[in-house]
């Protein structure tokens, strides 16, 4: 059964579905979005704060950006046994929520006790406790959109959603300004009570009736999908079939994800430091240098979302590289704070269009809809190694360099992932939607 075709035997556990085609599910999208909202706002402050707590025993932008970088290489080992479980959770009563759920519950106690922590030791277990637990359901959240909306509308969706986590850059720019210099531990403790509540509430509003706004399955009788795809044994089987192909463009998608998102995590986990050592801002001012930024995203990712339907996922990723490194060569030439949240805002208008589009792209690759949390994997490893990695180039060139030097050497690397989307763009077709 197609996802156009209408449901002929399961009309008691479908009723009221949407129809499904080229309408979106507003409810699902969001409370979809505050989800995808609650675990992103402890990220954002994660990535803006910890770098600083690091530099209370590490003097060395390298050594920061490294360890910045390696909580992130979790979900690399652990992403793609969780969310070849959470493929198999998908149709039944409960779908993804427990790991979801769980998840949250777990990684607030590490995350908590950061500001508590008085010696390396300690700040380290915290740091990796967290990373390790919450890395392993990140992409499971992501991943619940397609339990309920249509593939054709999931561009669409991937808007709102973004639109979301672009607000959780404002709570944490936010507690920035507002808590950290008042109270660190505090500060600490807002955004994982926030991940709580909202979580619990997309839960009560929607996973308590996953059943009825899941989208019919697509499973035939004789165990085929409804593409012809079979069933895939391991998470392991689902990547070596997405990578077997030397043809395939998804090795070369996933690359450009690595380079974009590496880069970005970079001058987002290097911000605070490089506000502090360059333009002599206070340590919650330079933590909300990216205010302004995250302002632009959340205005633009819906015009993007609509437009990237008509010209095409990869066609939309390249050109947001074209802006972001228009972004990073004016945070070098203007050495400012106005400067930096100049480029600030064009850099994170770059990104929204990766951020809205990469993982549609890869999920249109995917053979079968049952395995798109496992492709949801494939996307966090290609991200996650560009985060873990990331990093700490960038802050080896500034060792090299100097912290004067941040945005300039941020362009280069930028450079090359243009490559890699212009070479994408020209070997992979892309879905355009009219």
């Amino acid at each position: 059964m197609t996802l156009d075709s209408p449901p002929a035997s399961n009309t008691a556990t479908t009723s009221p579905r949407p129809a499904v085609g080229e309408r979106m599910n507003r409810g699902a999208v969001l409370w979809v979005t505050l989800a995808v909202f609650a675990q992103e706002a402890v990220w954002n402050f994660y990535d803006a704060q910890v770098p600083e707590q690091l530099r209370h025993y590490f003097s060395s932008a390298g050594v920061i950006g490294l360890i910045m970088g390696l909580d992130h290489s979790w979900g690399i080992f652990t992403q793609p046994s969780v969310g070849f479980l959470s493929d198999k959770l998908a149709r039944r009563s409960t779908g993804r929520w427990p790991i979801v759920l769980v998840g949250a519950a777990l990684a607030t106690v590490p995350f908590v006790l950061i500001p508590w922590a008085t010696n390396l030791p300690a700040l380290m277990v915290c740091v990796v406790g967290f990373a390790a637990v919450a890395n392993a359901f990140k992409g499971v959240t992501e991943t619940l959109i397609s339990d309920y909306v249509a593939p054709s509308a999931r561009g669409k969706a991937q808007g709102f959603i973004k639109a979301g986590v672009s607000l959780t850059i404002v709570v944490s720019s936010l507690i920035s300004l507002l808590v950290v210099d008042r109270s660190l531990r505090l500060a600490f403790a807002i955004p994982p009570l926030l991940m709580l509540i909202v979580l619990a509430l997309s839960w009560a509003f929607l996973g308590r009736r996953h059943t009825d706004v899941l989208l019919p399955g697509e499973e035939t009788a004789d165990g085929e999908t409804a593409d012809g795809a079979r069933e895939f044994g391991s998470p392991w089987a689902v990547l070596k079939d997405a990578l077997r192909s030397p043809s395939s463009p998804t090795p070369l998608l996933m690359i450009g994800i690595f380079c974009f998102a590496g880069m970005w995590t970079a001058l987002r986990s290097l911000m605070t430091p490089y506000g502090t050592q360059v333009l002599g801002l206070t340590r919650g001012e330079a933590g909300g240098l990216v205010l302004p930024g995250a302002v632009a995203f959340l205005v633009s990712v819906l015009p993007i979302a609509y437009a990237s339907n008509r010209l095409g996922q990869l066609r939309a990723v390249r050109y947001g590289v074209v802006l972001f490194i228009a972004g990073v060569l004016v945070g070098f030439t203007v050495p400012t704070a106005p400067g930096t949240v100049a480029a600030m805002v064009l850099s994170s208008l770059g990104y929204a269009s990766f951020a809205v589009n990469a993982l549609v792209a890869l999920w249109n690759l995917a053979p079968t809809q049952k395995v798109l949390g496992t492709y949801t994997a494939l996307y966090t490893i290609a991200s996650a190694s560009g985060m873990a990695l990331g990093p700490a180039i960038l802050g080896t060139t500034v060792d090299l360099t100097s912290w004067r030097y941040m945005f300039l050497n941020a362009a280069v690397a930028a450079g090359v992932t243009f490559l890699v989307f212009t070479r994408l763009a020209r070997r992979a077709p892309d879905r355009v939607t009219a």
